[in-house]
Order: structure tokens, then sequence, then C-alpha cells
């Protein structure tokens, strides 16, 4: 059987599909042999065999486990494994993890032997842990190494609370003694640590249930690791040759296990902060102190040069410089806050006149400066990509580096000393411009300024006149700066951040926008379009035309240069241009119907090329809408229309509109806010115009990002001028009445996916109310039918609230008619009634929107209020019924046994769901949620005093925190929250006194057969 399964396993990574498919068949049918597991260890275990396969058939193993081991680990069939096939896998995988030589054999290995611990450890394994334990301090380093993998994935991902904290004290001095011993390599040494570490996850899980105890045991673990980790901290690096451009192979093992210490100690900052509080000033100094020290060889690879970065070595763990500055930043920015160490540096602020004079300030910003200097890397990418550029000025690059961690820095100390960090940033600042210092150093003084500045703006904190006008003295410098286009760049980008608090700064807008169009430097160019925003976003520009004009007619003459097809992947650069004229625009929004001012050609433009950015869509669409919403006139908006329609009809003039065409989606989101917002009557011709391209997205696309809003767009036309789309006539001569019903009728068919057709029934809807039974004559019990239908297959919530809002707004006004339809129809060989009731009511607790609520509201009452036998005989799902069972319900068994619901009568469900309702109409469940998150969050905040440290709310963030996760989990529930709806409630409160008071529809022999809890909430709106 082994050789055929290392033909098959082979197979399976063939390129062929064919071949390759067929091997994986071949390799689940062999899955049913018994002898198919210990086939797959021999596999791996024999070292001729190439190493591809090997590690093919202990994935195949560990698949084949996680489905077999246990009874618990999967829900669909198993392959029972004996006892004794266990027996002789759990040896055999081990040893392929401990002593293999391929450590991507060693790494897979260790996976399996994980997935059979979580099901066998300690019971039917009690020797694993022992055995790793004894292998970590003796073996050797091949052993070691494999021991120390199988712990760290057994930490990570396998063992239990219950299971770690059996042997935790023994794991805890194994690493220990394995970190702290220089007879192992540092690698070795650093991977022990990494070990250390992911047991902080597991004491976190727990902490909170047993506070004391775990927090005693991690103290008690500190004491050996505090040591350590300040002995590692002031290791220093081999000298680094004075030519070499790369890091010196010496270097990697001491900069991991480094790494490794800084990140257990944020690690430790989240989980048990009052441990390492009073450590906090040493290192910080030592951190700080590293840091300079490494600040030249930084320079030498990274700024000056291209060494290579962010490396791992084959077990995952980084080794590079830059991740170590980077993770010691981070660190340096977490200490700061630290109460010790913000004692002593504010003395020494104290001690001196000013903080711009304090030694300590003026050296962080140098610091600062010099981690944050554009590197050779970083200049040459945004040379090549542009966006790379702009997406590190909106704070969206996932790339997170020591430039942006040191902007971090600096927003930090600028919560805390406020103007102070500015004084002391200029100071330092101030004497790079004077003395001979190079272009990057300047341009990281000013790109930190540029950070701490928009904090500033984001907090609605001052900045003093004098400050910034000595800050602008210094961006008139930069922005003359000729051979420096970063440089140059960076100028305009503080320049217009600082026109938002000094009017002296929109002195150089002019400037500004004139460089878009002048300038050499692509960067400069576009560095000059986003400082544009931030000069109009001052508010100076306020109904300033001619500002308008200039920056509209700068970006048009700019993107004449460009060929738009190249910048269609650039999303960021189409971000900032469609920022920049949304401000441009909303200077007077009267200029979109300007034919001399292009603003609204251009941002159909950018669309055009743009249409897969969901950002830009994000932006355009909104900015429409609200230029929409400010034409409300019938002239404005036949104006608006003139100018849009042709090119939104354009982007439906495509030939296969069933193919993924995003303009088709984007052109119909503008379709459906310009009809919205129409003015009432439609100007004329307009359903002529756009009915019959909204007609034919609606019956030949199956995309629900189309269908949806094309529905709407036909909804509101029904809705503003119903009168010109029923008297229309398309070209075959159909009155607007039959394509509305086509669309409808399609929109209902079975092969339109609930989400895609979840406005049909608005639709639906408001062509009953508009087109009136007279009009739709036959049409309509055969319309109602057919919504009635695909209720009853519905399965969407919004889909399902659509189609029942079509009965519930005919019920506002006629009721007993909707009553009398629906008992006369049959679905599915039962009573329409019956059907359409049982869904209803079954969903309208869960019904969107203050309007949709408020209709179902007031359309269930008048259903109660018929006293209709036919309603009365409907029986319908009551309450849950709760299990009795406490047995763990697992995906299998909850399928097994179904919710359970009592039965009762439609007009005993109809008061609950109104007493439901009532008690969301009157925020009572909102306030009751907010305050279970106030007091949760009141307990978060009583904790986090206790720590001493000061509030970050971005320290506490860590996912792979199990607590994190809980506390996330929680949150999001609790969230799930209805805000108060005085008018929905102000009907609900008279329905149920006046039912009470004159006993509606027997409502007293109805109110005995609610629940207590029912009960009580209503005689409580009697009492008041």
């Amino acid at each position: 059987m082994e050789d055929q399964l290392v033909q098959v396993l082979s197979n399976t990574q063939l390129a062929a599909e064919g071949p390759r498919k067929q091997a994986e068949l071949d390799l689940k049918h062999a899955g049913r042999n018994p002898a198919f597991p210990l086939s797959l260890i021999n596999i791996a275990r024999h070292s001729p065999i190439s190493s591809d396969v090997r590690q093919s058939a202990l994935f195949a193993l560990r698949s084949f486990i996680e489905r077999n081991w246990s009874d618990e680990t999967y829900d669909g069939p198993t392959v029972p494994i004996a006892d004794s096939v266990k027996d002789q896998i759990r040896p055999l995988v081990l040893d392929i993890a401990l002593n293999s030589e391929d450590r991507k054999i060693k790494a897979a290995a260790s996976y399996v032997v994980g997935k059979i611990a979580n099901a066998d450890f300690p019971d039917q394994w009690p020797s694993l842990l022992p055995t790793l334990l004894e292998m970590i301090p003796n073996g050797n380093e091949l052993q070691l190494h494999g021991a120390l993998i199988v712990l760290r994935d057994l930490v990570e991902d396998s063992l239990s609370v219950d299971q770690f904290f059996t042997m935790a004290r023994d794991i805890v001095r194994v690493v220990y003694e394995a970190a702290i011993n220089e007879n192992r390599k540092p690698a070795l040494r650093s991977l022990a640590v990494f070990v250390f570490r992911g047991c902080f996850d597991l004491m976190d899980t727990v902490k909170d249930e047993h506070p004391k105890d775990v927090h005693a045991f991690a103290e008690e673990a500190m004491k050996g690791w505090f040591p350590f980790f300040h002995q590692v901290m002031k290791l220093r690096l081999p000298n680094q040759e004075s030519e070499s451009t790369s890091q010196p192979e010496s270097w990697n093992g001491i900069v991991a296990l480094k790494l490794q210490v800084v990140k257990c100690l944020l690690k430790l900052k989240l989980v048990f902060p009052n441990l390492l509080l009073p450590e906090t000033p040493h290192f910080f100094q030592a951190t700080w102190e590293e840091l300079s020290i490494l600040e030249p060889s930084y320079e030498q690879m990274y700024v000056e040069n291209q060494a290579q970065g962010r490396l791992e070595d084959t077990d995952g763990l980084p080794y590079t410089l830059d991740f170590l500055v980077l993770e010691e930043l981070d660190f340096l920015n977490g200490c700061i806050r630290a109460p010790p160490v913000r004692k002593e540096l504010e003395a020494q602020i104290a001690a001196h006149s000013s903080a711009h004079e304090t030694p300590w300030v003026l050296d962080l910003m140098k610091l600062a400066t010099s981690y944050a200097r554009v590197t050779q890397e970083e200049e040459e990418l945004w040379d090549i990509d542009i966006s790379l550029y702009l997406a590190e000025e909106q704070s969206l690059s996932a790339n997170y580096t020591p430039r942006t961690a040191c902007g971090d820095l600096l927003i930090k100390l600028g919560e805390w000393l406020d103007q102070k960090a500015l004084e002391g940033l200029f100071a330092y600042t101030k004497s790079l411009f004077a003395e001979d210092a190079s272009w990057r150093k300047r341009e990281s003084a000013l790109f930190l300024l540029n950070m701490l500045v928009n904090d500033f703006l984001d907090c609605s904190k001052t900045i003093p006149p004098e400050v910034s006008q000595a800050f602008l003295e210094l961006v008139n410098y930069a922005i003359n700066r000729a051979a420096e286009p970063l440089l140059r760049g960076r100028g305009y980008l503080v320049a217009g951040i600082l026109a938002q608090f000094d009017g002296m700064a929109a002195t150089l807008m002019d400037r500004t926008i004139e460089a878009i169009t002048v300038e050499q430097s692509d960067i400069v160019q576009v560095a000059c379009i986003k400082a544009v925003e931030g000069f109009l976003q001052s508010g100076n520009a306020s109904g300033n035309q001619q500002l308008q004009a200039k920056v509209v007619n700068a970006i048009s003459q700019w993107m004449a240069t460009k060929d738009m097809t190249e910048i269609e992947d650039a999303d960021d650069l189409l971000v900032t241009i469609t920022e920049t004229l949304r401000a441009a625009i909303n200077i007077d929004k009267r200029v979109a119907v300007s034919n001399d001012v292009p603003a609204l050609d251009l941002l159909f433009l950018i669309a055009r090329h743009g249409s897969t950015n969901w950002q830009v869509t994000m932006l355009i669409c909104e900015e429409f809408e609200d230029i929409v919403k400010t034409m409300p006139d019938p002239a404005s908006y036949q104006a608006l229309c003139q100018k849009v329609l042709p090119s939104l009809n354009g982007a439906f003039n495509v030939a296969d509109i069933t193919s993924d065409n995003p303009l088709i989606t984007f052109a119909t989101e503008l379709m459906a806010s310009l009809t919205q917002y129409a003015s009432e009557p439609l100007p004329p011709g307009f359903v002529a115009a756009t009915l019959p391209k909204l007609s034919r997205l609606l019956m030949e696309s199956n995309d629900g990002d189309i269908l949806r809003p094309g529905a709407e767009s036909v909804k509101y036309l029904l809705a503003h001028d119903h009168e010109q789309v029923l008297n229309y006539h398309d070209e075959n001569n159909r009155s607007g009445l039959e394509v509305c019903l086509h669309i409808i009728d399609r929109l209902l068919g079975p092969a339109i996916e609930d989400n895609a057709a979840s406005e049909v029934g608005g639709l639906a809807a408001e062509l009953v109310e508009k087109a009136g039974h007279e009009r739709l004559g036959p049409f309509l019990p055969q319309l109602l039918q057919a919504v009635a239908n695909r209720l009853a297959s519905a399965e969407a919530a919004p889909f399902i609230q659509s189609l029942i809002l079509v009965f519930a707004r005919l019920s506002l006004f006629g009721a007993h008619d909707v009553v009398e339809f629906l008992s006369t129809i049959q679905i599915n060989g039962q009573s329409g009634l019956q059907v359409v009731l049982s869904k209803w009511l079954e969903n309208s607790i869960n019904f969107a929107g203050y309007d949709e609520i408020r209709q179902n509201v007031i359309a269930l009452s008048k259903l109660y209020g018929l006293n209709d036998a036919r309603v009365n005989q409907t029986l319908v799902k009551g309450d849950l019924i709760m299990p009795t069972s406490d047995r763990i319900m697992t995906r299998s068994r909850t399928r097994q046994t179904p919710d359970q619901y009592t039965i009762v009568p439609a007009p005993l469900k109809i008061l609950k769901v109104l007493i439901e309702e009532l008690l969301s109409a009157s925020g009572a469940d909102s306030a009751a949620n907010a305050a279970a998150i106030a007091a949760a969050a009141a307990e978060f905040a009583d904790e986090d005093d206790d720590d001493g440290w000061e509030d970050d709310p971005a320290d506490t963030i860590d996912l792979s925190l199990g607590g994190v996760k809980n506390d996330l989990m929680s949150f999001l529930e609790a969230s799930n929250m209805r805000h108060r709806d005085d008018e929905t409630q102000a009907y609900l409160t008279e329905f149920f006194l006046a039912a009470a008071r004159d006993n509606i529809a027997d409502f007293g022999e109805w109110f005995n057969r609610l629940t207590e809890d029912e009960k009580a909430k209503l005689n409580k709106l009697s009492a008041n």
C-alpha cells in the first residue's frame, strides 16, 4: 500500500487539474483502509523519499486524524482507528517531530502531534509532556529544536487551559532554563522565549476566573525572567564592517532573541501590566540606549542602502534589524506612558524653563526623526507606485514600518505634552534646517509634524499662531528645494494641514494649486492635490466660486495629461483625487450643473476608471446623493438630469448586462439616488429616458448589486410621478404598468436569489398603491398570488420583510380585503392565509427601519381588530420551548433536535409581537443594553485603573488574547439594539388601552393567555 500511496501523494502535487483531482479522490478512498494512517507514518519516516511527498503524507495524516481520531472532533462520518494503531502512531509521529533533520518535516509532524494531543493528553498520552520536558534540557540541539517546536504548537493550538495548568510550572521552568543557557544557539533560546510568550495567552483566558492564583503564578515566574530580559536587552551586537550593506549572519540569532524578549514584554504589558510597571524605568532606558546605538547600522543598511529586511527563519521567528527596531519603538511608546517613567520625565521638564530645552525631549525628537526617514526601498517603491506614497498619508498602509511607528510615538507624546510636544519638535526641526542636514532628516521631521498636527486636528486641539507661523517658515524653505521632490511634497502637505489652524498658511493655497500642473515630479503633484483638500477643509473657501473653479480646472488639466487606464489600479491616488474634488464641489454644489466647470464630469470620469474601487464608488455615491438633495426645485433638478442622464445611460449601453461590470453597478446606484430625491412631478420625458434602461437591467441581470438599486429606482419613479410611469409606452407599445408587472414577475421568480430580490416588495407595494384596483384589474390578484408564493419559500430576512410589507401596506386601509384574498388562494396545498400569517408573525420582530416597523405594527393591529374567525382559527408558532437537557449542543445534535415552539392562534401571537414592539419602541431594550455596556465598561475601567498605566485603547486590542475575544463577542451581542420611537410607542399605547377598555376582539380572553411577563408589561402600561 505504501508504494501506491507514494505515487498518489506525488500526483496530488501535479499542476494538471485532471490527474491531481483523481489523485485526491484516490487518497480519499485509501483512507478507508485500516492500514492508511500507519502507511502515511512510514512514508514520512522514510528519508530516501522526497521531502515534498513526506510532507504531503503528514498533511494527509493530520487531516485524517482531525476527522477520525476522536468522536468529538468531527460531525461527519468517521473511519474507526483501533486503539492499538493509535498506540503505534503516537510515539512514531513524536519521534519524527523530535529527530527529523528536515525542518519542514519536523514542523508538519509537530502539527500532527498537536492534533492528537488535543484529544488524548493527558488521559491517553500521559507521557507526552514529560517526554518533551525531559528532552529540552538533555537532548542535542536537533532534539531540543524539535521539542520546542512541538511544545510551541501544543501551547498555541492544542492544550486546553486545564491541560496547560496541570504542567504549567514545569513548562515555564524548562523553557526558562533553555532560554538562559548561553551554551545553546541564540536561535534556540529565542524559540524558548517564544514558547514562554505563548503561555500568556492561556493565562489571559483564565485570569478573570482565578485572578489571585494566576497572578501569583505569573509573578513567581517573572522573578527569574526579568533579570534574563534585562541581560538580553543590554547584550550588544558584534561590530559591523564599515562597508557592509547587509546584516551580518552573526547578528541573526541575537536579533531574534532580542526580538522575542521585547515581544514578550509587550505581551506581559497587555496581560499583567502590574507586573511590568515597576520594571519600566529600567527597560525604557535600556530600549532607548539600544535604539540610539543601532541607529547608525539602521541608516547604513536601510536608509542609505537596500538591505533585505522583514525576514523570518523557517520556524517563523523574525531575525532582521528592521523588525527589532520596530518592536523596540513600539515598546518605547508603551513605556513612555508608564507612571514611573512619566514621573521621571516630567520632573526633568519641570527642572528646565521649557520643554524644548529639556535634553530628553530633544533626544527623543532626534531618535524619532532618525528612524522616520524615508528608506531607499520606500523611495523606489513610491517612484514605481505613487499610491503607496498616498497610502502612508492616509494612514491606510498595511505596511507598518519604523517610520509609522515614530509617527505613533509623536502622536502619543502630543496627547501627553500637548503644545510642549510641538515646541520640542520645532526646536529640533529648526536645528536641522539651520545646519547642513540631509533632506531625508528634514523631510522626516516635517512628516512627524504632519502626524502630530493631524492628531491635534482630530482631537480639536489648537496650535498657537506663533508656532504654526514658525513652522511655515520651514515649509517655505522646503517647497523651494528644487532638487528634493520628497521634501517639497512634504512641505505642501504640511501647509495644507496647518491651513486648518492658521489663516496665514492659506497664502500658500494658490501656489499649491498651481503646482499641480507645473511641477515636474509626480509625487509633488499628487502631494499638492492632497494638500489642496486640507486648504479647502479650513473653512476659508466657503462660497468662493473662483477658487472652486481654479481647483477643479487644475485637477482637470492634471488628469488630461494622464492615461487613466494606467491609474485604474492606483486605488489611493483615485481616492485622493476624489476627496479633493469632493471638497471643491462642496464649496458650492451648484457647480454640479455648470457647463464651465467640469466638476461632475471629472467625478464620473474617475468613476468610470475606478468602479472596482469600493472607496471611490462610495465617496462618489455619497457626494452625488448630497448634490441631488440640494436641488429639490424642478428647474435645478432638471438641469442636473440633463447633465448626468447621458453619462448614466451611456454606462447602461453595454452589450452584455449579465457580465460582471462594476461600472453598471455603480451607475445603477447613482440612478437610485437620482430618483430617490427627485422633484415632484418628474421632469417631462424623465421616465422615457430612464425606464427602458432600468427595465433592461432588471430583466437581464442576476446581480443583486444591480437588481436592488434598480428596483428601488423604479419604485421611486412610481412614488414621485406615477402618472408619467403609467402613461409611458415602450417601443413595443407596452404600458408602464405592464413594464413594472414584468419586472416584478421576474424578480419574484425562483431564478433570482432572495438577497438580490430584496427590494421587489417595496416596488410591488408602490405599484399596487399608485395604480389602484381599477388600473390593475385582474393583474392585482395575480401579483399578490406571486408575492405570497415567493414569501412561502423566502429565507433572507430583508427579502421576507420586503414581501410582507406588500400585505402590510394593503392592510393599513383594507385589512379585510387582504384576509379575504389570502383565504381564497392555495400555496403548496395550504391556505394562503396560513402560509402568509405564519411567515408574517414569525419574522415581524426582526423588521428594520422605523417607517417599516410602524407600518407593520399598524397593519397587525388592524388584522387583530377585524376579529375575523379565519384569522382566529389560524395557528402559528408561539413561544420558544426551552430545552431541558444540559448537554453541549454540537452542530449535528442541533440538526437532529431543532428548536421547538408552542402553537397558538394568530391573534394571540399578534398581541405578543405588539407587546415586544411596544417595549422596543419605548427604548427600554436600548436603555437596558446601554446600561449593561456602561456597567461592563465601568468594570473594565476599574480593572485598568488598578494596573497603574495611562489609558491607551490601542494597547487593549490584541485579538490573540482569549479575554479580548470574549469581551468583543459580548459587546457585539449587546450592541444589537433599537432606539426610542415615540410615534410607534404612542400608537401602541393607545391601541392596548383601547383594547383593554373596550374589550376589542375579546382582548380579555387573549390577555389571560399571555405569559406572566407579558401581562406585567401591559399592567405597567395601564398603571402609567
